[in-house]
């Protein structure tokens, strides 16, 4: 009997016969996975990222000016008395450590001679000792209010007041830049020449100004002062 293989038959050891294997079986036998599935298995589906919080007043306010609601999506504006009230915390705040440091100045000297005021005195001084403590009053004043505006929103006063600086835009902390430009607009010209007239100004402005409620310094930065939730 013959014991050939019939012919239409490939013989067992012939390479043409044999299948190659594919890519996906050899990577998971190469990272220890059966190429069949695994019954009873749980599947593993992607873990989804949380979404980011959203901005701290929700997407903008309203409509912006001349919106159907501009104030929509932010807290209250601050009252004009609480604003007026935390400013003056923080003019007593870095005015009595100023006091003390215009010993030297003859500050006091100066106001009971001529019979002004503390501000009037540092506004009209002349000659080389006395610039340099203007000068010491307005970095003083300018660097206090940017520093904790640029931080959190909130100077002394404003923390007792419960009230808070924010962008207009968005409502976020006003970072460096616009911290440092509102207080440049907010106590320059009051510590340089108008130290009563220029308070006066930005405190009507912020009296009518719709419907923001912003002063001179407010527009610049493109800022506004709410309440802060008890």
């Amino acid at each position: 009997m013959s014991t050939d293989q019939p012919p239409d038959r490939p013989p067992e050891d012939d390479p043409f016969s044999k299948r190659p294997r594919s890519r996906r079986r050899e990577g998971r036998r190469r990272r220890g996975h059966r190429p069949e599935d695994r019954p009873g298995e749980p599947v593993r589906l992607p873990v989804r990222q949380p979404a980011p919080p959203p901005p701290p007043y929700g997407s903008g306010y309203g409509g912006g000016y001349g919106g159907a609601d501009p104030l929509s999506g932010m807290p209250p504006l601050a009252e004009t008395g609480r604003r007026v009230l935390a400013r003056l915390i923080d003019w007593v705040i870095v005015a009595v450590p100023l006091a003390i440091i215009g010993i030297p100045f003859d500050i006091y000297q100066r106001a009971t001679r001529d019979g002004n005021g503390f501000d009037n005195t540092v506004n009209s001084l002349n000659g080389g000792s006395q610039l340099v403590f203007q000068l010491i009053t307005i970095v003083a004043y300018v660097a206090y209010d940017t520093v904790l505006t640029a931080k959190d929103g909130r100077t002394l006063g404003k923390k007792m007041m419960k009230l808070r600086v924010a962008m207009l835009n968005d409502g976020s902390t006003p970072p460096m830049s616009q911290s440092l430009l509102r207080a440049v607009v907010l106590w320059l010209p009051a510590l340089i020449c108008c130290a009563c007239l220029w308070p006066l100004l930005i405190l009507v402005l912020i009296v009518l100004d719709k419907p923001y409620k912003q002063g001179l310094h407010d527009k610049a930065a493109k800022t506004v002062v709410v309440t802060v939730p008890q």
